[in-house]
């Protein structure tokens, strides 16, 4: 019945202006983003004098700064102008599409109805001819560890015993695989933009950014435009189909007309250890902020970590989840801001006060607004932006939220709102760290022989105990332990759902386990990822895990986003090719980072690299795309007919959504 409403929609002109202006309009912002970014990066790269210069004669804004807080803001105005043309002129068009489908198939309905009638009355007739001459006519039918931190392990206390309410309140609503893994496919645009952003905006975001900022200034802002940058495309390119073609992982779409085993391994094997080196690095992470910040040992912070994680998870699913990355997204843009206002305030609100002051007492100088030497090397600067970019647009636990809202148009909102929140914390926490530079660095009692007491990364939060005391001190430290907590059960989601809808429902019972025992399944890999989390995040204690965040990036763009793309708009991936291109990029994107200085010299302890550069993203996604193309384009085998034939119907679905997944009844 489907593959006859989609021919249906097919045959319609209506179908086919949808798609043309929209894909012009689409493509169009996608280019015009990527052009920018990329024209910013290769003046980062090629000419970075020219960004630490001044707008004009006596301006405290510099060519960088204005650069970047120009596509802060015109990326974002490009997202809100997309979502108001598809949510009016696409979705009515669309609208129109369907309707005129169904009332093609209703009409087609009647017509052989009406034969069918014709036929039987015809047949009655001639049998009852005799009686009915007898007795008239009849009647017609109807159709580092520091002193124990008594107001942040307060405020940590009530954050817990919120979310543990939330966990309460959610297991008794979660009576299915939909509410499980989606929340029922019932959150709202703002809400799930909301989660979007908590999921998004680790304590690395909040804690190293901010210390980037006060050590290396413009390259901290460089960073934070790079993760950004990702959104917009996200939603150009990726985010109606996600909704319309996905139901419970991203995996749902790569094998939507592909072999489903094969292919669902696959995206399986490079979402785990995507999840994986992600959840290491939080864990790790996790321990030693919570050593610093709260005095605990770092084995039963990861151990609280790792329990709590599991807690939210098996008893509250997506739901739970959802609302712990909802509320944590509050207090962070909550206590960032507050931070930042008061901070600010002690220079009368005024950048250029703060600038001129900055500039004169780091060590850096006028250079603190130019690029610096972490991106001094073109290569590693442009590999950068790929990773950070497409990585974002490949990370599982990022696309598993774009299921649980109600249809395409509430995934839209999700992404305008995102990048909003994400937008606005990442210019307040650049604030933070130039604010940092005078009132933390000059200040002495931070300070315990030449170095920042508790390393670095500490800067957010002496600052914040700096401007606001003890009590903000422990309100920011209790932020930075949910905002791990929020990550982390994000992540074993995405782990478990991985490992229980793709590899278990759908690969070894091949689509015939029940619901029970499927999620019997994903409570069991929950505890199985918050066991393995826990004792490699103890294990790893005392190594350089900083490499495994852009491991896990490098791998989401080379591994998970080349398939995905194409899977949603190339006909001709076939399985093969799929398969080819996803192992390529992931065994590529590993080998590049073993290979890199941040392993192969920092871990491993080499003398010298063998692989020159830091970031994998610019060699590892062409080796994927190349291995998929070259692949797909050598298979000539039935299958891969079958496959592009099934791509028709996959593509009217695709800018549709006639036939997604909707929100469960409760």
């Amino acid at each position: 019945m489907s593959s006859e409403m989609y021919e249906r929609m097919r045959s319609n002109p209506k179908f086919h202006l949808l798609v043309a202006r929209r894909g012009r309009f689409a493509w169009t912002l996608a280019i015009t983003v990527l052009a920018v970014f990329y024209g910013f990066v290769m003046l980062v790269a090629f000419n970075p004098g020219a960004l630490g210069v001044p707008v004009a004669d006596g301006s405290p804004l510099t060519v960088g700064v204005a650069l970047g807080l120009f596509m802060f803001v015109f990326f974002w105005i490009l997202t809100a102008l997309y979502v108001r043309r598809a949510n009016g002129e696409f979705d009515a068009l669309t609208a129109d599409v369907v309707k005129d489908a169904r009332d093609r198939a209703a009409q087609e309905a009647a017509r052989k109805a009406g034969s069918v009638a014709q036929r039987t009355l015809g047949a009655l007739l001639l049998l009852a001819a005799p009686a009915l001459a007898l007795a008239g006519p009849a009647v017609d039918g109807i159709a580092e560890k520091q002193p124990l931190n008594v107001h942040a392990i307060g405020m940590f206390l009530a954050f817990v015993a919120l979310t543990m309410g939330i966990t309460y309140w959610a297991s008794r609503r979660t009576r299915s695989t939909a509410d499980f893994y989606t929340a029922g496919g019932g959150i709202t645009g703002f809400q799930n933009g909301l989660a979007i952003a908590g999921d998004y905006m680790s304590a690395a975001t909040l804690l190293g950014l901010t210390a980037m900022t006060y050590t290396q200034g413009f390259d901290g802002y460089m960073y934070m435009i790079a993760f950004f940058v990702g959104w917009p495309v996200i939603l150009f390119l990726m985010a109606e189909r996600l909704r319309n073609l996905g139901r419970f992982t991203f995996a749902d779409i790569t094998s939507y007309r592909l072999d489903q085993g094969k292919v669902r391994t696959m995206a399986a094997v490079s979402s785990l250890i995507v999840v994986c080196f992600y959840l290491i690095a939080q864990m790790v992470g996790a321990g030693q902020l919570i050593k610093l910040l709260f005095g605990l040992d770092y084995a039963v912070a990861v151990i609280a970590v790792g329990t709590l994680m599991m807690v939210y998870v098996i008893f509250g699913g997506m739901i739970a989840t959802t609302w712990v990355q909802i509320i944590k997204a509050g207090m962070l843009l909550t206590g960032g801001t507050l931070v930042m206002v008061l901070a600010m305030s002690r220079f009368g609100f005024s950048y250029a006060t703060l600038v001129e002051r900055a500039t004169a007492v780091h060590k850096l100088g006028p250079k603190l607004f130019a690029p610096g030497p972490l991106l001094a090397d073109p290569v590693n600067a442009i590999s950068l932006g790929m990773g950070l970019m497409f990585g974002t647009a490949g990370l599982p636990h990022i696309l598993m939220r774009f299921f649980t809202v109600t249809n395409a148009k509430e995934a839209r909102k999700s992404v305008l709102y995102a990048s909003g929140f994400v937008g606005y914390f990442f210019n307040v926490i650049f604030l933070m760290g130039l604010c940092a530079i005078l009132i933390v660095g000059q200040d002495p009692a931070f300070f315990e022989g030449g170095k920042l007491v508790g390393g670095g990364n500490m800067v957010a939060m002496h600052l914040a105990k700096a401007v606001g005391g003890n009590y903000l001190l422990g309100f920011l430290a209790a932020v930075a332990f949910a905002t791990i907590l929020a990550v982390v059960s994000g992540l074993a989601l995405a782990g478990a759902s991985a490992i229980s809808h793709d590899l278990y429902a759908r690969v070894i019972k091949q689509g015939k386990a029940t619901e029970q025992a499927e999620m019997r399944v994903s409570k069991m890999a929950t505890v199985g990822l918050g066991i393995v989390a826990i004792g490699l995040g103890i294990l790893f204690e005392k190594q350089n895990v900083a490499f495994m965040v852009g491991l896990a990036f490098g791998i989401a763009a080379a591994a998970n986003f080349p398939v995905l793309i194409l899977s949603m708009y190339w006909k001709g991936l076939t399985t093969r090719g799929a398969v080819a291109g996803g192992y390529g990029g992931l065994v590529s994107a590993v080998l590049f980072v073993l290979l890199s200085k941040s392993v192969w010299v920092s871990v491993l302890g080499n003398a010298k690299a063998i692989f020159p550069y830091d970031q994998p993203a610019l060699f590892a996604m062409p080796v994927a795309f190349l291995v998929t193309f070259v692949v797909s384009r050598l298979d000539a085998s039935p299958r891969a007919r079958a496959e592009a034939e099934a791509f028709e119907d996959q593509y009217v679905r695709a800018q549709t959504g006639f036939g997604a997944a909707t929100a469960s009844k409760h």
